[in-house]
């Protein structure tokens, strides 16, 4: 059974980090496009940033000089280093691995995130 199981979201003050982490389990993580997508109240999900398997990465303009992604395939994980946050980075943060050939794509249930004074 595939399953991603988000961490590292809560409540953090404008200009504050937070470092979320997506562990992977059922499937060899090294195969897999890895991303983080966000989802606020009565908005659509949008991408955050992805990786992929041979490391080159993508980020939403919102979050560029901010956000860093990264992944460790020895641990089946992938990380969202998340730097002077805003209000507006308030969501809910899904992690999504994508197989390379589209063989399959999974979701995880999201970690919320809370950016507030």
């Amino acid at each position: 059974q595939v399953q991603l199981v988000e961490s590292g979201g809560g409540l953090v003050q404008p200009g504050g980090s937070l470092r979320l982490s997506c562990a992977a389990s059922g499937i060899i993580a090294a195969i897999y496009a890895m991303g983080w997508y966000r989802q606020a109240p009565g908005k659509q999900r949008e991408l955050v940033a992805t990786i992929s398997s041979g490391g080159s990465t993508n980020y939403a303009d919102s979050v560029k000089g901010r956000f860093t992604i990264s992944r460790d395939n020895a641990k089946n994980t992938v990380y969202l280093q998340m730097n002077s946050l805003k209000p507006e980075d308030t969501a809910v943060y899904y992690c999504n691995a994508a197989h390379i050939f589209g063989a399959a794509n999974y979701w995880g249930q999201g970690t919320q995130v809370t950016v507030s004074s």
